[in-house]
């Protein structure tokens, strides 16, 4: 396939063109050329107003509910959406029914995802069916595909059961995820636990509960050595603990859901459920941590937390509805609201090492793995921008500023147009 890339704005810190725009010629998936006016038949031309590119977007937790829950999401629409939502790669969660916890389980997702222009890289489970009690097959599973191991949005209770994971994952440099919740000290909590969630009488998830499994995780980070990641930290003081222990060389990484970065728990008022996320929304003095946190880099990651929940389980009660947004198609436009195009780029292809992908710079003779965006378009994001097949968008209502249209990946061009 050879593809002609109009008149765009390359936004690439790594490249000789950041910030110019360009033409861009790939043919078989390499960029053979970059400049002004080129002139060459091509398979495809893009020509859009105000296009611009750069290296290929990462999301480290998106769940599509496949096997198990495919009335929710599957495979191929969740890539479907990740691709027009700008992401060439996603980690995908194991929150599915059988549970992703043997190498047989990460063998059938890979193969859904084959020949698919969005990289989908598995998490195993780190125990089996999540239940916490047993470890699953982490060595199997790390030789058939697995990037990471862990239960989502369940905290491993037992610290023994952590502190041998992290020991046994060293032989083959696993990457172990250990949700940040103390649930004894959550306790029947669903929202986060200050003056709103008295004002609504909801009860509270204190801000402790995270913060204490942290400091957890990593005296047994410090104690046993290995590799760990801690997904969508929300407070202040879960930043503070982390970037102590990075000080002292401790091999972390953690990220942060792009609701938890935008949104504070004012949300609530409405009783509406699509509120409702876990870790919950949190305060503004908890966002400013969080926002300075990711610039500093003590944050590593941002992701959508994509998590779609049929209406079933979403449009009941506020106390009996399930945790979870998707959010792949806002993360582009929601970043916009707060950080420069840029800044939202250089987040959005940042540690992609850490779970065993790479990307490549925008260059002449360099592999084509591109994300196509507008980034000054502002909107209110309605229904019409969902393209996954629940609905439950934290962000429906919200002003946001930036469309992703697109990706270029594995010699396949995915484009709204």
């Amino acid at each position: 396939m050879k593809l002609l890339i109009k008149s765009a704005t390359i936004v690439d810190q790594q490249s000789d063109y950041h910030l110019k725009q360009a033409d861009i010629l790939i043919k078989d998936g390499m960029i053979i050329k970059i400049g002004n006016s080129i002139k060459e038949k091509a398979d495809k031309e893009i020509n859009i107003e105000g296009l611009h590119v750069s290296q290929g977007w990462f999301d480290t937790s998106v769940s599509f509910g496949e096997p198990g829950y495919e009335e929710r999401e599957t495979i191929e629409n969740g890539l479907k959406t990740a691709a027009f939502s700008g992401f060439t790669d996603v980690v995908l969660n194991a929150q599915t029914n059988p549970t992703i916890d043997n190498s047989s389980a990460i063998h059938s997702v890979k193969a859904k995802a084959q020949g698919n222009a969005v990289n989908l890289l598995p998490t195993g489970a780190l125990t089996v069916k999540t239940e916490g009690v047993d470890l699953a097959e982490l060595y199997d599973m790390s030789n058939a595909g697995a990037v990471s191991f862990g239960d989502y949005k369940k905290p491993v209770s037992n610290p023994n059961l952590l502190k041998i994971a992290l020991q046994y994952t060293q032989n083959f440099d696993g990457l172990v995820q250990s949700f940040p919740l103390e649930k004894k000290i959550a306790g029947k909590g669903i929202v986060n636990e200050h003056h709103n969630s008295t004002l609504l009488g909801l009860k509270g998830i204190p801000n402790l509960a995270e913060d204490l499994q942290i400091a957890r995780d990593l005296y047994l980070l410090e104690y046993t050595g290995g590799k760990l990641h801690i997904p969508t930290v929300s407070t202040a003081k879960s930043v503070a603990l982390i970037k102590e222990a990075k000080k002292k060389g401790l091999d972390v990484t953690c990220s942060v859901a792009i609701h938890n970065l935008v949104l504070t728990d004012d949300l609530l008022t409405e009783f509406d459920t699509r509120a409702k996320v876990l870790p919950p929304l949190r305060t503004k003095n908890d966002t400013k941590t969080l926002i300075k946190g990711l610039k500093e880099g003590t944050i590593d990651f941002v992701t959508s937390d994509h998590d779609p929940i049929d209406i079933e389980n979403k449009k009941v009660e506020f106390d009996n509805a399930s945790y979870g947004s998707i959010g792949l198609e806002s993360a582009f436009g929601a970043l916009q609201t707060i950080f420069s195009t840029e800044e939202t780029v250089e987040i959005l292809t940042r540690g992609r090492s850490r779970f065993k992908t790479e990307n490549a710079k925008i260059a002449e003779e360099a592999s084509a793995k591109l994300s196509f965006f507008l980034p000054e378009e502002k909107y209110t994001f309605e229904k019409s921008d969902i393209l996954s097949t629940s609905q439950n968008s934290i962000f429906l209502g919200q002003k946001l500023k930036g469309k992703a249209i697109g990706i270029f990946n594995n010699n396949q061009l995915i484009i709204a147009e």
